[in-house]
């Protein structure tokens, strides 16, 4: 029977000759890729953006959830591969319960207008947002190294959950009729769009980039949980 060890290659394609020179690099390259992402993200314009755009304040959130926080938990994953691949599958669920609270409440109009007019509130919504998306993506990731149905079951579970509630808000957020927020009205007094424009490119954002990433990490999950399942996949 084949396991999820095989199938992920140790978290990664095997090293070529050329690359077992420098084995360090070669392994945690998603650690370095994903720190520097980090680095470019919160010390580029976003930070700054987001303060008067909440489509800005989207697409930082976007690229920390679904860029940096994949990057890192597959370097964690490297790291640590017992570790991670060792995580039971109750943890996928609740990491999955982590992040829609996270993402639910700093959405919520008093929240997000505090978060948009506090620099410190607004660190401390970014890191959750980015802590939650590392602990699910590091669980849906041991998932897969630890080569069970049960917890290959459960990160699909939680990554697919995760696609839909990020769907619903963000269709929440591309229809609803008016503003949400009251920042919205304070914060972008020179923004190119209106306050609803700008409420509803946030909303796409989180529909196209959010909900599509997470539906494609559950289906990519899916679908070796069902090869394992084959015959072919219990005899390959």
């Amino acid at each position: 029977m084949r396991t999820g060890a095989p199938i992920l290659a140790d978290y990664g394609p095997a090293m070529t000759p050329a690359a077992s020179k420098w084995p360090g690099i070669t392994r945690f390259w998603p650690l370095v890729a994903g720190v520097l992402l980090l680095t470019l993200l919160w010390f580029g314009p976003l930070p700054e953006s987001a303060q008067g755009s909440f489509a800005a304040h989207m697409a930082l959130h976007m690229g920390l959830v679904v860029l940096v926080a994949p990057l890192l938990a597959l370097g964690l994953a490297r790291a640590f591969p017992g570790l991670i691949a060792g995580l039971s599958p109750a943890v996928a669920i609740a990491a999955s319960l982590v992040e829609f609270v996270a993402v639910w409440a700093w959405h919520a109009p008093a929240l997000h207008d505090a978060a948009r007019a506090d620099a410190s509130i607004f660190v401390l919504e970014q890191a959750s947002f980015l802590a939650a998306g590392i602990l699910l993506w590091a669980s849906a990731i041991g998932a897969v190294g630890a080569g069970r149905p049960a917890a290959r079951a459960a990160g699909v579970v939680a990554l697919l959950v995760t696609s839909m509630h990020m769907t619903l808000l963000g269709a929440l957020l591309l229809l609803a009729p008016r503003p949400l927020y009251a920042c919205a009205e304070l914060c972008s007094p020179a923004a190119a769009l209106t306050p609803l424009g700008d409420q509803q490119l946030g909303g796409v954002l989180m529909l196209l980039i959010g909900g599509a990433a997470y539906l494609t990490g559950g289906l990519a999950l899916l679908a070796s949980l069902l090869r394992e399942q084959t015959p072919s996949g219990r005899t390959g």
